[in-house]
């Protein structure tokens, strides 16, 4: 299909969204992206919707000059992190918010995803950058960890979750997997302390050195909804650092060695 699309009323690192008609968008991902991510995401943006989480209704997909995309049904309102920018004082309840719609998220199963274990796992060997001792203790410590049946996410951010009239959704499901709802957080919190880094604009000056009170709240607020009596998340945190590396984000490189090594001395103590 040849069309000329209006610029773009928003965009990330794989797709730019346009408006399509008066109820739905489109996500074009970019050339780069594998035909198959598109198909992904529509299947299970279709299952979670049928599991009754807030998230906007998938349609069919299109491919507009040799790129393939999907069509959402429109809804209105900003992101979280948008509202965050403009209005700080709301940080406490947006934590909030987030840990609580998360905690949604992550009390489904949808049969038939692929394992977060198995993603990880492929990450961490693939991750370049990342010591081989570092590599090998992450290796050596996912095997020992949980695999789970929880839905996660996989990339929940407040930039992931829309504030609409009727409540705040969640966008973005192409990195949905079947696993330990431990390690959904862990992700999480590491986007939320180490992501900052390489997030440039996206987040004020104002808000920026809030971010570790931010994350605090939210991370507080998701254990008063599901204590962590096994202690997993810390045992997540440097495996989901580790697998990280892959994504070869420049400005979180060193962070994220630190991350890891400094968690594994942890466990050492202990």
């Amino acid at each position: 299909m040849n069309l000329r699309l209006s610029p773009p009323i928003a965009e990330g690192r794989t797709a730019e969204v346009y408006e399509w008609d008066v109820g739905h968008v489109l996500k074009l991902y970019r050339d780069w992206c594998p035909p198959h991510w598109v198909e992904y995401e529509a299947r299970v943006a279709r299952a979670v919707t049928e599991a009754r989480i807030p998230t906007p209704a998938a349609g069919e997909i299109v491919e507009i000059d040799g790129r393939r995309g999907l069509i959402y049904q429109r809804v209105t309102g900003r992101s979280m992190l948008e509202d965050l920018n403009s209005h700080p004082t709301l940080l406490f309840k947006h934590a909030r918010s987030l840990a609580k719609l998360q905690v949604q998220v992550n009390r489904v199963s949808i049969p038939g995803l692929p394992s977060y274990k198995s993603g990880l796992e492929e990450a961490i060997r693939h991750a370049p950058h990342l010591p081989n001792d570092l590599r090998d203790r992450a290796l050596s410590s996912l095997e020992n960890l949980p695999d789970g049946q929880n839905l996660c996410h996989g990339d929940f951010h407040p930039g992931n979750v829309l504030l609409t009239g009727q409540g705040p959704i969640v966008i973005d499901w192409m990195t949905a997997n079947s696993g330990s709802l431990w390690a959904d957080v862990a992700r999480t919190s590491l986007l939320l302390t180490i992501g900052p880094k390489g997030a440039g604009k996206m987040i004020s000056p104002v808000v920026r050195p809030a971010i570790g009170i931010f994350h605090h709240a939210y991370l507080r607020q998701y254990r008063a909804l599901v204590p962590d009596g096994q202690g997993e998340f810390n045992r997540w945190m440097p495996v989901i650092a580790a697998a990280r590396m892959n994504e070869e984000i420049d400005p979180e490189r060193e962070a994220l060695i630190q991350t890891v090594r400094e968690a594994f001395l942890r466990q050492n103590r202990v």
